[in-house]
C-alpha cells in the first residue's frame, strides 16, 4: 500500500504530497520544452502548477506502478526531445544522455549498452 503521506518531488523546487494530488496531464506540442513536463493539479491550489518531471516519473513516486504500465516509447521519445533540443542549443552532455539511453534500454528486453566510464 502507498504511503499517503510521501512528499512528491514535481521539479523546479516544488513539491507536493501525493495524497494531494488528484490529476497529470503530459504537456505537448509547444506547451512542452524547456524543463515544462506535466501538468499537476493539487487540491487547494487554484491553478494547475508546471511540472519537470514527467507524468510516469510522478506517478512512480506517488507508487502507482500499476498506472504506470506505459510503453518504452514515451520515455525514448521523451530522450530523443533532450538531444534535439541539446544539439540545437550547441550543449549535447553525451555523459547524461548515454546514462539516459542506458535506463530507457533496461526497461525493455534489450541488453543495456556497457557504460563508458
Amino acid at each position: 500500500m502507498a504511503d499517503d503521506s510521501r512528499i512528491i518531488a514535481l521539479g523546479f523546487g516544488k513539491y507536493a504530497r501525493s495524497n494531494k494530488i488528484f490529476a497529470l496531464e503530459r504537456l505537448t506540442g509547444e506547451q512542452r520544452g524547456g524543463g515544462r513536463r506535466t501538468r499537476v493539479w493539487i487540491e487547494g491550489v487554484p491553478e494547475p502548477i508546471i511540472a519537470s518531471r514527467t507524468e510516469i516519473t510522478i506517478l512512480r513516486d506517488m507508487g502507482e506502478e500499476a498506472a504506470v504500465d506505459v510503453p518504452v516509447l514515451d520515455e525514448a521519445l521523451d530522450l530523443a526531445a533532450r538531444l534535439a533540443a541539446a544539439a540545437d542549443a550547441g550543449r549535447v552532455d553525451l555523459s547524461d544522455l548515454g546514462r539516459r539511453a542506458r535506463r530507457v534500454l533496461a526497461s525493455t528486453t534489450q541488453p543495456p549498452l556497457p557504460a563508458d566510464d
